[in-house]
């Protein structure tokens, strides 16, 4: 509001710059604490105070947000709490208001996984790139999990039923507790130090993320990437998420899954491998029987191109051309003698003295028709001419001059003065008469 030191504040100016204050200058917390003094008017907001055995610190959780809560609150319940802080302007209270709120033990661990998870998967931990392969037909499998679990149960009957021929490695771990995480980090280490097994289970039964709290150690988490054994995890029941299911190179919903995964099913290869074998006898007869034919055209092929074969073909062939070579020589001289006959006939055609004599009588008719059309052309060109001079004399205009006319022009020019309105009283004109011309000026135009 741009106020100086000497202003006066009302309240609510006072309480308003406070507010603006403290939530500029606060983000988004996450408070722990206990709910105490719980109030829930007819709004459908609820009020109330978390504090810890040193302070307290008055809380609103408006209707939309409660609705949206996934616990019910009730006084002496632990909680994180999430939200901003604000000041209530009408009475100056400071106040925090809460979006969302959960229990705060399993909210802790939820907040460690999260945290952790998000950590993991910045160093790309969790890259599907960075995955090993799982072996097709594992021979020996290791498995990590506690001895006297259901999960190691579950597996072992699965291993057997789907892949008898793989054997099996117990590395036997705590698998809840403090000192789980230590123990299953151990385990890892040892079975990658050993070299044994081409394949790892690391395995437990469902729980919550406290029972949990080993697979999602950030140690143990590491230990599995590094692994240069493929691990596949199988941490409790089909909606539990782990860590370790994150780092691992496969993820099974659950200890009998990932049996399932690991492995082959035996049955199911049997009745493969007895299609294959029929489809094998299948093709085999086919092969022999494409070879067989194959065989038998060889042979005939074999057959025709044998030397006393193609020797018999040969002969037969030099037979029919002893036979045919008369009669081609024959044809051949006949025709040789027509063209010869039709050679000379086009040559006597060709011969000088007959070329002359031709040329000649042509030379002459060419004169003749020249003759004519000379005397023709003479005749209609003086016919023309007479018909020009009669045309010439009927318009020349000194046929007219000798009748009493003349020709008046302009002495300058030599222009026709055809009409009065071509000169002005004045002018100067010239008369062309029969035999001279004239100078005359123009006295009068009418």
């Amino acid at each position: 509001m741009g106020l100086t030191a000497e202003h006066v504040y009302t309240p609510g100016e006072l309480n308003r710059e406070v507010r603006l204050h403290i939530e500029a200058g606060f983000p988004r917390i996450l408070l722990e604490a206990e709910v105490s003094n719980l109030s829930r008017p007819a709004s459908g907001h609820l009020y109330f105070t978390l504090k810890d055995d040193k302070a307290q610190v008055r809380c609103a959780l408006f209707r939309s947000a409660a609705e949206r809560s996934a616990i019910r609150l009730e006084n002496g319940m632990q909680v994180l709490a999430r939200g901003r802080i604000s000041l209530y302007e009408p009475r100056g209270d400071f106040q925090m208001i809460v979006d969302s709120m959960q229990e705060a033990g399993e909210g802790a661990l939820q907040r460690h996984f999260d945290e952790l998870k998000k950590k993991l998967e910045s160093e790309g931990l969790f890259d599907p790139a960075r995955k090993q392969a799982l072996p097709a037909y594992p021979q020996r499998i290791a498995l990590i999990t506690s001895p006297r679990g259901a999960a190691v149960r579950d597996m072992l009957h699965v291993l057997r039923r789907r892949w008898p021929l793989s054997r099996v490695r117990l590395y036997p771990v705590l698998v809840q507790g403090s000192a789980a995480a230590d123990d299953i980090r151990s385990a890892l280490h040892a079975a990658n130090a050993h070299g044994w097994a081409d394949l790892l289970i690391l395995g437990r039964g469902g729980g919550s993320l406290e029972d949990l709290l080993a697979f999602n150690d950030e140690g143990v988490a590491r230990a599995v990437f590094s692994s240069t054994i493929p691990v596949i995890s199988a941490v409790g029941h089909e909606t539990d998420f782990s860590i370790c299911d994150f780092t691992a190179d496969l993820r099974a919903p659950t200890p009998s899954a990932a049996a399932e995964l690991a492995t082959p099913d035996q049955v199911v290869l049997s009745e493969a491998f007895t299609r294959s074998e029929r489809q094998l006898w299948r093709r085999m007869l086919d092969r022999l029987q494409r070879d067989s034919q194959r065989l038998d055209h060889l042979a005939h092929r074999l057959r025709q191109r044998h030397p006393s074969h193609r020797l018999a073909e040969q002969g037969q062939r030099l037979a029919r051309s002893r036979e045919s070579l008369p009669r081609a020589a024959r044809r051949l001289i006949e025709a040789r003698s027509i063209r010869v006959e039709a050679c000379s006939r086009r040559l006597d055609s060709q011969r000088p003295d007959r070329q002359l004599a031709g040329l000649q009588q042509r030379l002459a008719a060419a004169r003749r028709a020249l003759a004519r059309l000379t005397q023709s052309g003479l005749r209609i060109r003086q016919d023309h001419l007479r018909d020009l001079a009669r045309t010439l004399h009927a318009v020349s205009p000194l046929d007219v001059i000798a009748r009493g006319y003349a020709v008046i022009t302009e002495p300058e020019s030599g222009t026709v003065i055809s009409s009065v309105r071509q000169v002005q009283r004045g002018d100067r004109v010239q008369a062309q008469i029969r035999d001279g011309k004239l100078d005359c000026v123009v006295k009068t135009v009418s």
